[in-house]
């Protein structure tokens, strides 16, 4: 009797294609059912968060905030695995070239993401290509500084007071190609400011000449600031955003001082390997926005400077597209590099 068109009495030969063929078949359906099989019972082990900087800093620490949380709501640990160097490239090819099953999560900061393929000759990775956003986790408010005794109090009287000083006026920042270095860059460009960029080490050594008198100006994160400003050792001049931090109310954005569409700040957020399950990626972003909205976690990164700031993965896309866009004509204008 013929079965699916095959003939039980037929020869060896077609017994043997027929059971080939039905056996391809089934091994194609067990693939086939692997991967969401994996999905489903996904998160079955501990997830890694690669953190590309070193421990310590508003980065680092808003990573092990997130992970905590994480940890508690997926059911499985995720791990902190700290991985520095080359201004977080180092551990974003780590990520970049892991397997896209959810258990290898990154840690990006904006300036890995939208400052480096713009200032380094060789990335190790596409930001774009490589990645699937799964969402930001806050913002961190960029501030310019000065010392008590400089002359100018607002962005305004900085850049006409610069326009008459022949050796221009120097502001230190945290080093060459940093977001804070593009804010000095963005106000030159747009202003004619005459500015002078003193890249230091870190921000700590560039806010502590700022204190001292020896440089007057500092671009710097404004929760590195934020008690000196109390105690009146600086002051702030401005921040460079579209519309004043609900941290720092007092405090007057550039574009009150005439630099419309202004809004540069730090952002950190939350990325997986390309082709991730779409479905892994919406569960960490659920999660991830259900942390940002808990008071708890709120008040956590508050205070390690850090906004939070729930969204979509499309929402995230569409900052990093965005701004990976906005950053090259700047260095390219100021032939920032690094290699």
């Amino acid at each position: 009797m013929p079965v699916s068109g095959f003939n039980l009495k037929s020869s060896p030969h077609h017994h043997r294609r027929f059971l080939l063929q039905a056996l391809g078949l089934t091994g194609l359906g067990l693939m086939a059912s692997q991967p969401l099989q994996a999905q489903s019972n996904w998160p079955n082990k501990p997830i890694k968060l690669v953190i590309p900087f070193a421990p310590g800093g508003v980065t680092d620490t808003s990573g092990r905030i997130i992970a905590d949380y994480l940890s508690k709501k997926l059911g499985q640990q995720v791990v902190a695995d700290n991985r520095p160097g080359a201004s977080g490239n180092i551990g974003s090819q780590v990520v970049a070239t892991s397997e896209p099953d959810g258990y290898t999560l990154l840690l990006v900061l904006d300036g890995t993401f939208v400052i480096n393929p713009h200032v380094y000759d060789k990335v190790p990775f596409d930001p774009l290509r490589d990645f699937s956003p799964i969402g930001k986790i806050g913002d961190s408010t960029t501030m310019l500084v000065a010392h008590p005794s400089f002359k100018a109090n607002s962005l305004r009287e900085l850049i006409e007071l610069s326009k008459s000083q022949p050796g221009g006026v120097s502001y230190g920042t945290s080093g060459t190609g940093s977001i804070v270095h593009l804010a000095g860059e963005m106000v030159k460009q747009r202003t004619g400011a005459n500015l002078v960029h003193i890249p230091y080490k870190g921000g700590a050594p560039a806010i502590a000449d700022a204190l001292a008198g020896h440089t007057p100006l500092a671009f710097a994160s404004a929760a590195s600031v934020q008690h000196h400003l109390k105690t009146g050792h600086l002051k702030a001049l401005g921040v460079p955003s579209g519309k004043r931090s609900r941290q720092y109310p007092d405090i007057p954005t550039f574009a009150e001082s005439g630099l419309s569409d202004f809004d540069i700040n730090s952002w950190v957020g939350l990325v997986a390997p390309a082709k991730t399950p779409r479905a892994i990626i919406e569960r960490l972003n659920t999660e991830l926005n259900a942390a940002l909205t808990d008071p708890e976690i709120r008040a956590k990164l508050e205070t390690s400077g850090i906004a939070p700031t729930p969204g979509t993965p499309e929402t995230f896309a569409a900052t990093i597209r965005k701004e990976l866009g906005l950053y090259g004509p700047v260095i390219k204008a100021a032939g920032i590099k690094l290699n």
